[in-house]
């Protein structure tokens, strides 16, 4: 096959769309429903049964905003997977890929924001930071979300649509050999970016569960249940980001090793392309998994979600009890 075999260095590599295209749409499928229900309940939670506002419930509900913002880019990335080609547009394709790795970068951010935070609560409890006002913890937010987004605005800057008609393709995986030298500065930049939002990140939330795990063992604080409460927060969030966005750095890190020292070697560049793409799926299921954070690392969020289950399952039990005595009531009428 031509088109995976080793081409020389001024030829293009092509994108491994179409096989990718087979496999995606069922993953992304998966993320999508598992995702809006999981962060649609947590916004009914956060909006109409939290009654007590904290900043570590101020994090979260802005974690669930970018979870919520990147689920809902999905649907029309499946529908160019199903179809083999873009229909929206260029306008549109441009405000996908700036959704998609924007709130991508956004939910790194804040989970770290959680876990530095919850550390604070746990190893510092007298320093300044836990008496964080709301005010300040929005503030914290909005510069979280300025520092995200800013280094995502380049896309919306350029044209991402390649071909036309039937073969029109929105992907931010171009050829090998990119004619425009601001895409190559883009693509560069958002490689790196990928790679350091996971690296600094990671390092920190291995730092805040390793001092937290220390520190309640040295100093055996608190009961064993709040102990092992307060490791559960850190080994979910470790776990969830690290199954989540580490086959992504790999896979970019081999991407990014190719094109720089094997130019000439496009099979490489295909394969580690492909997985790169289909890691992409993992990062879209970090937004079906972080519900689990906020239930784990919000006793305010559990109570409220606990509250609601609760009045549910009554109203439920209420409402069959109704229709049992009106079923039986209008049987015994009818007997006599």
């Amino acid at each position: 096959n031509t088109e995976l075999s080793t081409l020389p260095h001024s030829s293009s590599c092509l994108s491994p769309q179409k096989e990718t295209s087979k496999i995606m749409p069922p993953v992304l499928i998966i993320d999508v429903i598992l995702g809006l229900l999981g962060n649609l309940v947590a916004l009914w939670i956060f909006c109409f049964k939290l009654k007590a506002w904290n900043p570590n419930s101020l994090f979260l509900f802005n974690l669930v905003i970018a979870d919520f913002l990147a689920l809902v880019s999905l649907p029309l990335r499946i529908d160019a997977l199903l179809r083999s080609h873009w229909v929206f547009g260029d306008g549109m394709c441009r405000i996908n890929l700036f959704l998609m790795f924007s709130n991508r970068s956004a939910s790194i951010a804040l989970m770290t924001v959680v876990a530095i935070y919850r550390y604070f609560k746990v190893v510092h409890p007298h320093h300044r930071f836990n008496r964080m006002t709301k005010r300040q913890a929005v503030f914290v937010s909005l510069f979280v979300w300025l520092l995200v987004i800013t280094p995502r605005v380049p896309m919306l800057a350029y044209n991402h649509i390649k071909g036309s008609g039937n073969t029109t393709q929105c992907f931010f995986f171009t050829s090998y050999k990119e004619a425009s030298r601001a895409i190559i500065i883009l693509v560069a930049m958002h490689r790196i970016l990928t790679v350091l939002e996971f690296i600094f990140p990671m390092a920190m939330l291995l730092f805040c569960s390793i001092r937290i795990s220390s520190f309640l063992k040295e100093r055996r604080m608190g009961k064993p249940d709040k102990v092992r409460k307060a490791m559960r927060v850190c080994i979910a969030i470790v776990a969830v980001f690290m199954v989540c966005f580490l086959p992504t750095t790999v896979t970019t890190i081999g991407v990014w090793i190719i094109r720089s020292y094997r130019p000439w070697d496009c099979t490489s560049f295909y394969r580690f392309t492909q997985l790169s793409i289909v890691s992409l799926g993992l990062n879209f299921l970090n937004s079906a998994l972080d519900p689990i954070i906020y239930i784990f690392s919000s006793s305010m969020f559990r109570k409220a979600l606990v509250g609601a289950l609760n009045k549910l399952s009554l109203s439920e039990n209420i409402h069959f009890c109704t229709l049992w005595s009106t079923d039986s009531v209008t049987q015994m009428t009818q007997e006599t």
